[in-house]
Order: C-alpha cells, then structure tokens, then sequence
C-alpha cells in the first residue's frame, strides 16, 4: 500500500468522525459513529481474560471496522433500518472495499464476511459488544433524549445476541438494572 492509498483510506474513515448517532452522550451533545466504534473496540480489549479462547485482536479488529459502511450512508437505528438499507450500505461498502489494494481489501473482506455469517465466537462478540455499548450509552444519556419506543426496546434489546456467553448475559442484566433504575421502573 503506498502512503497516498493509506492516507484515502483514513479520508474515508474520517467521515464518522462526524457521521452522527441518535444517542447523545452524557454532556448532551449528539454522539458520532467513530465514538461507537472506539468504545466498542475499547470494550473488546477489556474482555481479553473473559474470553480467552478468543482471538480478542480479531474482535478488536471488527469492532474498528463494524460501522464503515455508515461512511456511505450514515448512521440509521437499528429500530428504524429496513433490510433495503442494509442492502444499499453493503453494497456500498463492497464496492469501496472491493477498490482499495489487495492487502487491506481481502483482510477487510474476509473480517466482513465473518461479522455477517455470525458462526464464530468473535463474530458472536463483536456482535453483543456493539449492541450492548448502544444500551451502555442510552444509560448515560439524558432520558429526555430518549424515544419513545426506547423504554421498551432497551429492557429486551441483545438478550438474544448474548446468550451464547453466561459473562455478557451477566453484564445485559446489569445493563438492564441501570436502565430500570434510570426510568425509576
């Protein structure tokens, strides 16, 4: 890769930093993609003695990479992603993927390949580390800033995605008694 293709790859990258999320952080200002992912890959690193039959630099790797795609398209709640945005985002992503040098686009693709078939055990990380920062986060946000939909939605969200592991089952009910005790349930 020669500096000038690293350097467009991290200008590409660069639009989530200002890429925007629905949740607001605790200070109240609107949360960027890019904050996702670090704490997402944060949370990965963390979990290293959790999970040690993992390969945590893996799930590192995916939680970095996760929301590239939203470069193209922007961010869209889950709540509110139809499988045509899915569509329009991956194909998107692919396309640029698919453009960048070999060494980069075949490590990406095959990362990106895993994260979407969800069979592995860091698939199966990345996944519940992504929605559960999501639920993390709406817990520290302001509950005036919250959606209606969210009272709900945030007592039930990722107990599925994370009932392959009996530790981030824990860390959901945990999750889950911050958020019944913010909405004073």
């Amino acid at each position: 890769m020669t500096p000038r293709e690293y350097l467009e790859i991290l200008h590409v990258a660069e639009r989530l930093k200002d890429t925007t999320r629905h949740c607001t952080t605790s200070g109240r200002r609107v949360e960027s993609v890019a904050e996702h992912s670090w704490r997402v890959a944060l949370m990965a690193f963390l979990l290293k003695d959790e999970f040690p039959e993992a390969d945590m630099d893996k799930v590192v790797k995916m939680c970095l990479i996760h929301d590239l795609g939203e470069c193209f398209t922007g961010d869209i709640p889950t709540f509110v992603k139809s499988e045509r945005d899915r569509a329009v985002e991956d194909s998107l992503l692919d396309r640029w993927v698919a453009s960048l040098p070999p060494e980069v686009s075949t490590e990406l693709d095959v990362l990106f390949r895993e994260m979407g078939a969800q069979e592995t055990l860091e698939a199966r990380i990345y996944k519940s580390l992504d929605k559960l920062e999501a639920l993390i986060q709406h817990n520290e946000s302001p509950l005036d800033t919250w959606s209606e939909n969210e009272y709900d939605l945030n007592k039930v969200y990722a107990f599925d995605t994370v009932a392959f592991s009996a530790w981030l089952t824990d860390l959901r009910k945990e999750i889950l008694k911050d958020t019944l005790e913010k909405i004073g349930e």
